[in-house]
């Protein structure tokens, strides 16, 4: 299922909704170390891509062994791949510098409820399918199932039961990255525990949506600090869309929603420009495969020592604003 270019924001009979841009440079390098002499590498590097909200261009990209860039064929996310069968050095470094112009993304009129594109593509079936099935982490059937059925109970329309979910997620959950547990985006976990970062609240979204017959995805890339004109980014950040007969996919941010809750109407619906999206979907087979077993999700690198996961990978990521964001009318 290739990514789909299949929602544009035209406003027709709606009052008009301004949106944003931000351009940045974004870089996003990191180091093999400690690898033991003679043994095969092989690695896999998620790399953004250009799409409806996002425009990508690569001014820079170097490492110490050639790289290539392939395609994962479910989902259309671009990798670049590099390997060696014999390593000659105890450190290998990659880096990737991107151009970057994120434009907002506002498919409901978060002041009305109502919904902003009204121009789509049918959504092709097996994208649909695809869209329903159960992750490893993220059942569609049991606990997610019952919760969704009790918190949509008397509605009918997808609309008002995705958005009965949203508000369920988001006063049941607790942004907390304390213990262990989170970050895996476990659904039983989220559900059990109540708390966990970006992952776990959307997890838990995309679960109980697809249990109602409403197909969701999940997407990954990084943040962008609102109040920085540049600055190093510690970790990814996540979020979510889902999919409506005649309305197209719908964006939602639930976590930044739980941390800025005076915007709680506005990420039912949108996505603001602080973020860059890097990759799409879990479970994730590699081109070319890995031979571990599938990527749970796919924001950073993926290292292979003599077939085995390879953990030991120094992560740097940083951006700065390129000019001043300004609004598109």
């Amino acid at each position: 299922m290739l990514r789909k270019l299949c929602v544009f924001l035209f406003v027709l009979t709606l009052p008009s909704v301004a949106q944003e841009s931000r351009h940045i440079t974004f870089h996003y390098a990191f180091t093999v170390k400690n690898l033991p002499a003679g043994k095969k590498v092989r690695l896999w590097i998620p790399a953004a891509q250009s799409d409806a909200y996002q425009e990508v261009k690569i001014l820079a990209a170097n490492g110490d062994l050639p790289v290539r860039k392939t395609r994962e064929s479910k989902y259309g996310n671009e990798i670049y791949f590099a390997e060696t069968g014999s390593a000659t050095q105890p450190e290998l470094h990659f880096d990737v510098e991107y151009d970057v112009v994120r434009h907002e993304r506002v498919a409901l009129n978060p002041a009305a409820h109502l919904v902003v594109s009204t121009i789509t593509k049918d959504l092709p079936n097996k994208e649909r399918q695809d869209d329903l099935q159960p992750d490893a982490l993220v059942p569609v059937t049991g606990l997610p199932a019952d919760l969704a059925a009790k918190v949509t109970q008397g509605k009918t329309q997808p609309l008002d039961k995705a958005r009965a979910i949203y508000d369920y997620v988001f006063t049941t959950m607790r942004y907390d990255k304390t213990g262990t547990g989170w970050g895996h985006g476990d659904v039983l976990y989220a559900c059990d525990a109540r708390k966990g970062n970006c992952t776990d609240f959307h997890s838990l979204f995309i679960a109980m949506a697809r249990s109602q017959g409403i197909p969701a995805r999940f997407e990954i890339g990084f943040p962008l600090p609102p109040d920085k004109h540049s600055a190093e980014i510690a970790g990814y950040h996540c979020w979510s869309d889902f999919y409506i007969d005649g309305k197209g996919w719908i964006p939602v941010d639930i976590s930044e929603a739980w941390k800025h809750s005076e915007k709680r109407e506005y990420f039912f619906g949108s996505h603001d420009v602080n973020r860059v999206q890097f990759s799409m979907g879990r479970d994730l087979r590699v081109n070319p495969p890995q031979e571990g077993k599938p990527l749970n999700y796919f924001v950073y690198p993926y290292v292979e020592v003599d077939g085995q996961e390879y953990a030991n990978v120094s992560l740097a990521f940083s951006f700065a604003d390129a000019e001043p964001a300004v609004a598109m009318k």
